[in-house]
């Protein structure tokens, strides 16, 4: 009973994450009835996971639920956890100065294209669930910036070695966000000023 209880469960779980994945696959600027596709968003040409690791803040987002509760302070903690996968960990300071965290894995789907990972925040026995898209669409050569971005550009984040970028450089990367497709206008500057959170 147990064991069918549990496979169940698995298949509902995943039933509901292929809804949920589709809804957000939806061209951003499709309409009902109509045939029109948006090109998605190029990404760079190569990624070196082991530069690409370490510790990074977020300097610009577009706004999404699950960062709600978020003031500032966020930064993404990655690690090598295998060839062409990374340990994630996402954490921000929240209005009553307490740390939100949430640990997830990401992996390239194709090692010909290793700017394209899947990541993923829900884990159950041993399987990671529901990965949504990450894509590195921008990308300092000294992995100083990164530019993460999504198929239909619905999801977006700017993201630094420094709590601040300076300005010409931040300009540049709007620049290429909106030659990408993306409109800059929908991201909201992150503020790392001032935040000391406690677990």
């Amino acid at each position: 009973m147990t064991h069918t209880f549990n496979l169940s469960l698995i298949v509902i779980l995943f039933f509901i994450g292929v809804l949920m994945t589709t809804g957000v696959m939806v061209p951003c600027n499709a309409s009902a009835g109509s045939d029109t596709t948006v090109a998605e968003p190029s990404v760079v040409n190569d990624v070196n996971l082991t530069r690409y690791a370490g510790r990074w803040y977020e300097i610009a987002h577009i706004p999404v639920w699950f960062q709600k509760k978020c003031s500032g302070g966020t930064t993404a903690e990655y690690a090598l956890a295998g060839e062409g996968v990374v340990s994630v960990v996402n954490r921000c300071c929240t209005k009553d100065g307490k740390v939100k965290e949430a640990k997830g894995r990401a992996w390239v789907v194709d090692p010909k294209t290793p700017a394209k990972l899947k990541v993923s925040f829900f884990s159950l026995f041993g399987y990671w669930l529901f990965a949504g898209h990450y894509w590195i669409i921008d990308l300092d050569p000294g992995y100083t910036y990164a530019v993460i971005g999504h198929p239909t550009r619905r999801l977006g984040w700017i993201l630094s070695r420094t709590p601040e970028l300076p300005e010409e450089v931040l300009t540049d990367i709007a620049e290429r966000l909106r030659a990408n497709g993306y409109d800059f206008s929908q991201f909201t500057m992150t503020n790392q000023t001032g935040f000391s959170c406690t677990p």
